[in-house]
């Protein structure tokens, strides 16, 4: 069974957008996956097609009401559907590869993009949504960080990529960032490629590869050193 992806937003035009491109849009034709999209005004049920309101308490900006969003999902994701619900959010747990590859393994995901000044909490509550954040910043709307949830998710289903190994080096997979790569020419504007990844002694490029990651993991990311450091 392929992986299904089903989109409650505010913009459906802005899907598939990259998702539809390059070997994440291959993998849709090939039947990898799939995306499906459903318009939150649709759900509305006055003539103006109404989904917001202001926050209680006061405050600037307006919140997506709860029984909107609950009638969508509810349509989308009826009780038996045993995929998780996402709702993208600057306040959300950070997503991670580790993260990725549960949902990678699972039947799909149904994706909530946030707009306005939030979501009503209680319908988060109701309907077990899982805040995920993409990084310590706020966008506009919850479109772009779908798609990036999307496509790191999709590009490790079986044949999407192509070959398992085509990732297994990859920065986070085994919790460090991934080493420097190379290709021809041999000199560019004066600079070579490091000796010993023309040797051949592939042994010893392992072991570079393997050294490189380390520095740049211990460099760039001390949080993930750390972490990868604890490791038995």
């Amino acid at each position: 069974m392929s992986f299904r992806a089903s989109v409650v937003t505010l913009f459906p035009d802005i899907f598939p957008g990259p998702l539809g491109a390059s070997v994440i849009g291959r993998g849709m034709e090939k039947g990898a996956w799939s995306l499906e999209t459903h318009f939150l005004r649709d759900y509305a049920s006055d003539k103006h097609r109404t989904v917001d309101d202001t926050p209680s308490g006061g405050g600037a900006g307006m919140v997506l009401r709860p029984d909107i969003l609950a009638a969508a999902l509810d349509d989308v994701a009826p009780a038996d559907d045993p995929r998780p619900k996402i709702l993208m959010s600057p306040r959300g747990t950070p997503l991670t590869q580790a993260r990725v590859r549960e949902l990678a393994r699972g039947p799909g995901a149904v994706v909530v993009c946030g707009r306005f000044e939030g979501i009503d909490q209680r319908v988060i509550e109701a309907r077990n949504l899982e805040e995920i954040s993409i990084g310590d910043y706020v966008l506009a709307g919850g479109e772009v960080a779908a798609m990036v949830l999307l496509e790191a998710v999709v590009r490790l289903l079986p044949g999407v990529l192509g070959a398992a190994e085509s990732h297994a080096d990859e920065s986070f997979e085994n919790g460090l960032l991934e080493y420097p790569q190379y290709t021809r020419p041999q000199v560019f504007e004066g600079l070579e490629i490091p000796e010993i990844l023309t040797s051949g002694d592939h042994g010893r490029i392992e072991k570079w590869r393997r050294e490189q990651s380390r520095a740049l993991t211990r460099e760039r990311r001390p949080d993930l050193w750390a972490r990868y450091a604890q490791k038995p």
